[in-house]
């Protein structure tokens, strides 16, 4: 069972969501995050980027821990 800490969170930065997970780097490219928000946080960046948060997380934790990720985020994301 995963804990609570393990999962991709709004308030992780992307920069280092990418290097300790490096299979989300292309979901970041597909939600257009440009290099020049690595140092930013997720829930910022993806509220200036009009994105849903909740979707936006899902994808990371599936492609970071596949679908046990998505599972157990969806009731311990704070949003």
């Amino acid at each position: 069972m995963f804990r609570f800490d393990q999962f991709i969170r709004r308030d992780m930065i992307v920069r280092d969501v990418k290097q300790r997970y490096p299979q989300t780097a292309s979901l970041f490219e597909q939600f257009r995050v440009h290099p020049v928000c690595d140092d930013c946080d997720i829930g910022t960046v993806v509220r200036k980027n009009g994105l849903n948060l909740q979707d936006v997380l899902d994808a990371l934790n599936q492609a970071a821990f596949g679908q046990a990720g998505t599972e157990e985020n969806g009731s311990n994301t704070v949003s």
